[in-house]
């Protein structure tokens, strides 16, 4: 290789060492964000011109999917640049298939995302407000999966996305683990009840499904109908139960122990779920939000109770003591806007 080509080589990594060293990147990618965000709000107010919606799909899956890359430590620009360039093919070529493949990549790559974009957090408070941010960035994708117009079976499509976002969030994580040799006993174990919650919780929704509930479900069916009536909406079980409580334990074990991002990982139940909230056209955008609020409200206090639980078995005594075990819980883990790997 000659000096020169050398040099230009080198001039340009220097360049791109700077950029990166800069922060004109998150610059860009919050307001290609906002951006994307502000043109699918008015296809909800039912404002502008009918492509802004589809713009904003393609801008905030772009922006997701150079995120979600960046975090991963892959090659956020080439990868946003084709989420982009493939976005607006999709809308272009106006297929349904189309639209549809580019509503579920939109869809998994906001709820993988949004646990992934989590951050370790020493304090109850801290844990809640890392449930709420993830819960945020898989409502803004949710807005984005409508806007490509996807022709779906709702039912098929929430199989479809969480099934494929806990394939991708639990590779990561088995990277970030350090595979399962990173799990222990209790990371085993704590994999096992969470796979069994998830299983159970999906088996008894798909046979209510098909066969209809029985004499044993019928006081809850009308707990259901009573809260849809009276207070506007009924949480999923599934993020109520397992998504968001999963969040925040883990976010709190990941500040001690390296087997809470396998906790973190059943949070994907929650965003993907909440990605996918808006795909039913029959439930109203007011009782999909209050669905939202009371599956994270009541997520959080399932979640709180688990860490109560879990520093009570294995914490140490006395509330002096406990302070300090706060004080000094700091495991090492990259900033939000930072690689993981």
């Amino acid at each position: 290789m000659s000096p020169a080509v050398s040099t230009r080589i080198a001039q340009a990594s220097d360049a791109v060492d700077r950029l990166a060293a800069s922060r004109w990147p998150l610059v860009a990618w919050a307001v290609a964000v906002v951006a994307g965000l502000a043109a699918l709000v008015t296809g909800v107010v039912g404002v502008g011109p009918a492509w802004l919606p589809g713009a904003g799909s393609v801008a905030v899956s772009g922006a997701f999917t150079w995120a979600l890359v960046a975090r991963a430590g892959g090659r956020p620009v080439v990868f946003g640049t084709l989420a982009v360039a493939v976005g607006v093919a999709v809308l272009v070529l106006d297929e349904d298939r189309l639209r549809t493949g580019a509503a579920v990549w939109t869809c998994v790559v906001s709820a993988v995302l949004a646990v992934m974009g989590t951050v370790p957090a020493r304090r109850l408070r801290h844990a809640a407000r890392e449930a709420v941010l993830a819960t945020g960035v898989a409502a803004v994708g949710a807005l984005a999966v409508v806007g490509f117009e996807p022709v779906i079976s709702v039912v098929s499509f929430e199989y479809a996305t969480l099934g494929l976002a806990l394939v991708a969030v639990f590779a990561l994580v088995f990277r970030l683990g350090a595979g399962f040799h990173g799990l222990g006993r209790r990371g085993l174990l704590i994999v096992l009840v969470g796979g069994a919650v998830l299983l159970l919780t999906l088996a008894y929704a798909e046979l209510l499904r098909r066969y209809g509930p029985g004499e044993v479900v019928t006081d809850l069916l009308d707990g259901v109908r009573w809260s849809r009536e009276n207070l506007g909406a009924f949480p999923r079980p599934i993020a109520t139960v397992l998504g968001v409580p999963a969040l925040v334990w883990g976010c709190h074990m990941r500040a001690r122990r390296r087997q809470g991002w396998w906790v973190s990982a059943f949070g994907v139940a929650a965003t993907a779920s909440v990605a996918s909230s808006m795909m039913n056209p029959s439930v109203a955008l007011l009782e999909v939000g209050l669905s939202i609020v009371y599956g994270l409200v009541i997520g959080l206090v399932i979640g709180a109770a688990l860490i109560r639980l879990d520093l009570r078995l294995t914490g140490p005594r006395g509330r002096r003591a406990r302070r300090a075990e706060e004080r000094a819980a700091g495991r090492p883990e990259p900033a939000r806007g930072q690689a993981l790997l």
